[in-house]
């Protein structure tokens, strides 16, 4: 996931369908540059069914300081069993964050730039195994 998205598909009868939710916990409106640490509607492992908010980032139980959060929002699918800081997170504690737009950062001269990337209207991949309404 790149540093910053965006959620800007709030319609709850459609989230309702596409991700066989019984209940969305709070009001959706369009919300962009989203970074890490701020609480975001999620899709918990453990209640499959419930849009809810979590914060975004992960704070690894031997962390000193929560702000370790702001640097723990990615990780290669290819060795994330591995690391210390995903291996048991990656097993008990998987979140799905509904987002439709990302922003990635080029670094310049004069400072970062965002390129802002969407999909277009198609459907975002999704994790094998996970359930969808299409």
């Amino acid at each position: 996931m790149c540093g910053r998205f965006a959620q800007t598909r709030t319609e709850k009868e459609k989230l309702l369908k596409r991700f066989r939710l019984r209940k969305i916990v709070d009001d959706l409106k369009p919300w962009f540059n989203i970074a890490p640490e701020q609480s975001v509607p999620v899709i918990l492992n453990e209640r499959p069914d419930e849009l809810l908010r979590a914060r975004w980032g992960l704070v690894p139980s031997w962390a000193k300081d929560e702000k370790i959060g702001f640097k723990m929002i990615n990780a290669r699918a290819e060795t994330i069993g591995e690391k210390p800081a995903f291996r048991k997170p990656i097993k008990s504690h998987r979140r799905l964050i509904i987002t439709d737009d990302v922003y990635e950062w080029q670094k310049r001269e004069a400072g970062k730039h965002p390129h802002y990337g969407h999909r277009d209207g198609r459907h975002p991949p999704y994790p094998r195994g996970h359930r969808t309404a299409h």
